[in-house]
């Protein structure tokens, strides 16, 4: 017998993971996700990945403001849903949502928890210059990112990986891995282990003022920000009164004056050694390759 999912996410991650249900014909009572939002420019509406997704495969979609209403607890209840399969959602389920389907909640997160429990694990771990990460397949319970695990998958960060990189190849290793998972949770035979919870760091949300680079940091960490923070909010810098975006960069050994571009080939320096600027972005204009 299928298992009956409700379905929760809303960036371009999670849409792997959703094609594999489908693909493996799980019944999908409904998908639910971020409401549609506002451009800065123009306000153009600007509906979810998972959204568009659900409209061209004809999926039945939710996407309220605020689960937490007695209107959102009745339709879910109704569902009678034997499981619910979060990836990246965008907010926290409520505590009395928890207990409304046969198996949990399930959610995929991508870190090697309790490591980067929070919103930006993908950002974070190229930032602190990671070497590995990974996907953590666990039970939700009330707080944020802190329930018991049932598996963890783990992949090298490569050189020069940018967040949009890791990102699908997180996002592809999760649907490859979410099967395994649901076979085990039907035959009763999943194991879930407490995160030890003295180990946890957190991925803060980023912050624009976060792109800013200083140059007094050494090139791998300016490197790290420039990979990370791809392509939002981005990495700045400002010349001569107008604000520049690093998109793609990498380690050079020329030496010299921090924040001072050394030559022609556009190397600028660090507080060790320098990095070459491979592609730019003036603000208003569009991106350049500097070779």
């Amino acid at each position: 017998m299928s298992l009956k999912i409700v379905f929760m996410g809303t960036p371009k991650f999670s849409i792997p993971t959703l094609e594999t249900l489908i693909k493996n014909n799980f019944n999908i009572l409904k998908v639910y996700t971020q409401p549609p939002k506002k451009s800065k420019r123009g306000q153009k509406i600007n509906i979810s990945p998972i959204q568009d997704f659900s409209i061209k495969n004809k999926l039945d979609f939710r996407n309220p403001d605020n689960l937490n209403t007695d209107e959102e607890l009745k339709i879910f209840r109704e569902l009678s849903a034997d499981l619910a399969v979060v990836v990246a959602y965008g907010k926290l389920i409520p505590k009395n949502f928890l207990t409304l389907t046969r198996y949990g909640f399930i959610n995929i997160h991508a870190s090697l928890l309790p490591k980067w429990r929070g919103a930006a694990p993908i950002q974070r771990t190229i930032m602190n210059l990671d070497n590995e990460t990974g996907i953590s397949l666990m039970k939700l319970n009330e707080n944020l990112d802190e329930g018991p695990v049932c598996s963890q998958h783990k992949i090298k960060i490569t050189k020069n990986m940018n967040s949009t990189d890791l990102s699908e190849s997180l996002a592809s290793l999760a649907s490859q891995k979410i099967l395994t998972d649901l076979d085990s949770i039907y035959d009763g035979s999943i194991n879930f282990v407490d995160q030890d919870h003295s180990k946890a760091t957190y991925a803060n949300k980023i912050k624009k003022s976060e792109g800013k680079i200083n140059w007094n940091e050494s090139a791998n960490t300016i490197i790290g920000k420039i990979n990370g923070l791809y392509p939002f909010p981005g990495a700045w810098f400002v010349f001569k009164g107008e604000r520049y975006k690093i998109l793609k960069s990498e380690f050079s050994n020329s030496k010299g004056k921090p924040g001072i571009i050394l030559n022609e080939n556009l190397e600028i320096g660090c507080s060790d050694n320098s990095i070459r600027v491979l592609e730019i972005q003036r603000e208003g204009k569009k991106s350049q390759k500097t070779s």
